[in-house]
């Protein structure tokens, strides 16, 4: 088994999570099996209970495991389905080491960092690798070199080492690469303290990238080179780049792929990067253009979206199409109206939690049902067009979700096995779940399926008591469970494009292979665009 270890240094969000999903596109290319680990230094047990402006979205997986945005990037770049156990976090390894000592498996020792949790979080990393039975296991090392919560990470990654052999332990450290505007010179010497710290703790990158806005200069390299003890080819530039996808061909020119290969004694195919680069051609030449309204209550950090930003940019290159993207604040439209929708093409409500903004994001669904704009509303952005249909079309005023406030009309309310749950983490209906739908429906023609399935997230629904009004009034649900009692999607007959889907269609989108029903969106939006030209 070969082990890649990604490490970062200096600040955080320098981009490893999109060194270790390039790093491994690159070895997957080669016909290599590839998987992915995330670790997580924070005593949380995963990232259920974390609000997005905390640590980004929080990624669902197949199982149900609530995790890293991360691993969403890994399983793009890769096109494969990880598990929860792909993402280790201290409270994981904590909460196992003291169950284990609490039964007595430890026969009475004193049970510390070293060897007991070290051990643990090797032990979790050597399980994935047998059970993927990949032939590289790349492990991503959250936060930075010197944090006090990852010295144990750390330690069990030197131990790795030593136990599996340097030909089958590669390390890779992210490091940022500033250049002040005064003198506009390249400065390597975070990088070299950087280093310095890894060092102190055992570890000698194998490898070093360079985190840059323009292309590291020779002089830089050599300089990284030289101070870090890295061979030259090995310190790799990686400056700022138009498309997170173009990072595993910037990569590979610069011969990252082979270096890796030779250095860990593999051998593989040659790589065939023909889809990539058309994919990233459609992507830069568009041919067409169209601007989304994304509204929500986490828009002044992307990364809560992240999925969603990522499935617009899939479609962007299959329908070769400029998406641009419009961020409105849900409470912003409570304060200032629905005039900050103007001139969309499509307006995208994503999910959220809790009271704030809802009220904005009821407006916004309105607006476009009124006004005939191609919608898409998910998760909770599906229940507020629930809630703005029930009060303005079948005439409920106080219509509302038993999430938010008290109301008469009920009409989005908990699941029932959630009624006795008084615990916050891993208890909502989360993960993959079939869902049936309706032949000769919109999202039949969508999907060009009658089973699909996709992920899920939360812990209100439809209420069953007003399907039958909803529908007598237009709002039909065409996709459900397999009970047929819950509600998965719903369309409005009388609109061009209104669709709303209880489910997360954006966890599952990938490069290759674009989300139905973004793509769905933005087909609508390209229409309603031309008969606005036209009218």
């Amino acid at each position: 088994m070969k082990y890649i270890v990604v490490t970062g240094g200096v600040i955080s969000g320098l981009g490893k999570g999109i060194t270790t999903s390039s790093l491994g596109k690159i070895l997957q290319s080669r016909g290599l099996k590839v998987t992915a680990i995330k670790i997580d230094p924070y005593l949380n047990y995963d990232a259920g209970t974390m609000n997005p402006y905390q640590h980004g979205e929080v990624f669902v997986l197949d199982d149900g495991g609530e995790v890293d945005l991360d691993l969403g990037n890994y399983e793009r770049f890769l096109d494969v389905n990880l598990s929860s156990e792909h993402n280790i976090t201290t409270g994981k390894v904590y909460l196992t080491v003291i169950q284990r000592e609490r039964k007595g498996e430890y026969l009475g020792k004193t049970v510390q960092i070293i060897p007991h949790i070290t051990e643990e979080i090797k032990r979790r990393i050597k399980k994935i690798a047998i059970e993927t039975m990949a032939d590289v296991v790349i492990i991503e090392v959250g936060g930075t070199v010197g944090d006090i919560e990852s010295m144990p990470f750390l330690e069990a990654m030197r131990q790795l080492r030593m136990e599996e052999g340097e030909k089958n332990v590669f390390f890779v450290h992210t490091t940022l690469v500033p250049s002040l505007d005064v003198v506009g010179e390249q400065k390597t010497k975070p990088t070299q303290h950087s280093v310095k710290e890894l060092r102190s703790l055992g570890i000698q990158p194998d490898m070093i990238v360079g985190r840059s806005k323009e292309p590291l200069t020779e002089e830089t390299r050599r300089k990284i080179s030289l101070f870090c003890d890295v061979p030259y080819e090995a310190v790799i530039s990686a400056p700022d780049a138009k498309s997170i996808y173009e990072v595993p061909l910037i990569f590979e020119r610069q011969g990252v792929g082979e270096y890796i290969m030779g250095k860990m004694q593999m051998w593989g195919e040659r790589p065939d990067w023909k889809d990539w680069e058309r994919y990233l051609h459609r992507l830069y030449n568009p041919k067409n253009e169209v601007t989304v309204g994304i509204v929500g209550k986490y828009v002044h950090l992307k990364d809560s979206y992240i999925s969603h930003r990522e499935a617009l940019t899939h479609v962007a290159s299959y329908l070769q199409t400029k998406i641009n993207l419009r961020w409105i604040d849900s409470e912003e439209i409570e304060e200032k109206g629905t005039s900050l929708l103007e001139g969309v093409d499509a307006i995208l409500i994503p999910g959220g939690f809790g009271k704030r903004g809802t009220e904005g994001k009821i407006r916004a669904a309105q607006y476009a049902r009124e006004n005939k704009i191609p919608f898409l509303g998910v998760c909770f952005g599906f229940q507020m067009a629930v809630i703005e249909f029930a009060r303005n079309v079948l005439g409920y005023e106080d219509a509302h979700s038993t999430e938010l406030a008290k109301t008469n009309h009920p009409v989005i309310d908990l699941l029932p096995e959630q009624r006795e749950i008084d615990k916050l983490g891993g208890t909502m209906r989360l993960g993959t779940h079939k869902i049936i739908i309706e032949k000769g429906s919109k999202a039949y023609e969508i999907y060009k399926s009658l089973e699909i399935y996709e992920r899920h997230r939360h812990r209100y629904e439809v209420n069953p008591d007003y399907i039958e009004e909803f529908e007598s009034h237009g709002l039909h649900f065409s996709g459900k469970d397999e009970s047929g009692t819950r509600m998965e999607i719903f369309e409005l007959r009388e609109h061009p494009f209104f669709i709303g889907s209880q489910f997360h269609p954006e966890f599952k989108s990938r490069p290759l292979r674009p989300s139905p029903l973004h793509t769905a969106l933005i087909k609508s939006a390209l229409e309603y665009k031309k008969y606005k030209t036209s009218s």
